[in-house]
């Protein structure tokens, strides 16, 4: 039997050049499993339809004849399918309002969804994520934010000349332009303004370490946050590096009575607040990279910012870059997401309030929600690189069997939130929201 893929087109807009699966992943499942591929066209995917042509797919509006069809975000409720299995980011784990109606659809239709998100291994792990680019993009974004920032101030920085991610034509680039802003600071310096110039990474997952692959290209010192909070002494510290804290859960929470653990917070976030107060007279960047849920406590609130904007001499937090981009979630004055040709607004504790773009006072905000569409094919092809392994064992799977007897294997199996349009166990919480 011939087992046919479908690659969806990606249009929910013009920044989103992404492709699950590239042209030489595509031609390899063919030329090992004899797995056919239907690719939409598209005039912005960072892959061309001739690239795809040349990998013997076949270039086609209709998406029919897939067994399976495979795209990162997601799919128009008029575009689903009957009885169709779909694989993509389908943002609705949490049970998010705007996509209860695309899932109902779903359902409706009898179709199978998969979720790149649920992908994990037996550690809970995800297996195949955007999250290493969206943490580079995020990194070299707020970086661009804090240089315009500082430039407003009368600073001339080494990060002068540094532009946003999408500027760049490679990540390749981005790096070596970074590097030698490094080699700058090494020889002249930070401005005795702005030094220390401490940037603080809340979480230490794919998201932090994608940040910190930029932020170590520089010449970078690490402190704890214990030492953040105490306070630092500039005439103590060298101002030819870069101070990185990165704070893991006991560094950002407290249990309101007893002690921490780490299990203990994940079951019962409730019984915990948040201390991330402490560190943000002292902490000129962060880089927001958890994972938040309504049940957790807020990393930053609008109360601590007006308190850091009532100190005198305040010299704390200048730019967040939001990466986890919940709106109004751990960092409760991410307002909205952006868009990289409009990546920043500023928040001003003073009178509560907001002003586009970035300002010379206040607390500017990165929010862009889809930073791995700035390097695109190195997303892409990282991303294909882990999906291909399982593309076989989905494509091949019965999903009019019983959930116990479908042959996925366990990391697949954890990630299907419909079969044949109904909730699976581990998703039945979902009906709830809809």
């Amino acid at each position: 039997m011939i087992k046919t893929i479908g690659i969806r087109r990606e249009d929910k807009n013009e920044w989103e050049r992404r492709v699950p699966l590239i042209p030489a992943d595509v031609l390899e499942l063919k030329e090992k499993y004899g797995i056919t591929s239907i690719v939409q066209p598209s005039d912005i995917r960072i892959f061309t339809n001739e690239e795809y042509e040349n990998a013997q797919a076949r270039v086609d509006e209709n998406l029919s004849d897939a067994d399976v069809v495979f795209a990162v975000k997601e799919i128009p409720t008029q575009l689903l399918e009957k009885e169709k299995t779909y694989v993509f980011f389908s943002h609705t784990i949490k049970g998010q309002p705007y996509n209860m109606k695309m899932l109902k659809r779903l359902m409706e239709l009898k179709c199978n969804l998969i979720d790149y998100e649920r992908m994990s291994d037996n550690h809970n792990a995800r297996l195949i994520t955007f999250s290493l680019y969206a943490g580079i993009a995020g990194m070299i974004e707020t970086l661009h934010a804090f240089s315009q920032k500082i430039k407003l101030q009368n600073y001339n920085s080494p990060f002068d000349t540094l532009k946003q991610a999408y500027q760049y034509n490679s990540e390749a680039q981005a790096k070596e332009e970074i590097k030698k802003m490094g080699w700058e600071i090494s020889k002249n310096g930070i401005p005795k303004g702005l030094h220390p110039l401490t940037i603080g990474l809340s979480g230490y997952g794919n998201v932090s370490k994608g940040a910190q692959s930029i932020l170590d290209l520089l010449p970078i010192k690490s402190i704890t946050p214990a030492q953040l909070r105490e306070g630092l002494n500039p005439d103590e510290m060298d101002n030819h590096f870069l101070y990185k804290t990165v704070f893991k859960e006991q560094d950002m929470v407290t249990p309101i009575e007893g002690v921490f653990g780490l299990q203990d917070y994940y079951d019962h976030p409730e019984k915990y607040k948040s201390i991330f107060n402490d560190y943000l007279p002292e902490l000129k960047i962060l880089l927001n990279c958890v994972y938040w849920t309504e049940q957790y406590p807020r990393i930053i609130t609008r109360k601590n910012l007006e308190n850091l904007a009532a100190k005198e001499n305040n010299r704390g937090l200048q730019v967040i870059g939001d990466i986890s981009c919940d709106i109004n979630g751990s960092i409760e004055i991410t307002r909205e997401s952006t868009m990289p040709d409009n990546a920043c607004y500023t928040y001003f504790a003073e009178k509560d309030d907001f002003e586009n773009g970035i300002q010379k006072s206040g607390c500017t905000v990165m929010a862009i929600d889809n930073l791995p569409c700035e390097f695109p094919k190195e997303a892409s092809s990282s991303f294909s690189l882990e999906l291909k392994g399982f593309v076989e064992n989905i494509v091949s799977a019965d999903f009019k069997k019983g959930f116990q007897d479908l042959s996925l294997v366990d990391e697949i199996k954890k990630a299907l939130i419909l079969q044949n349009g109904s909730l699976t166990p581990d998703y039945r919480y979902i009906a709830d929201f809809l």
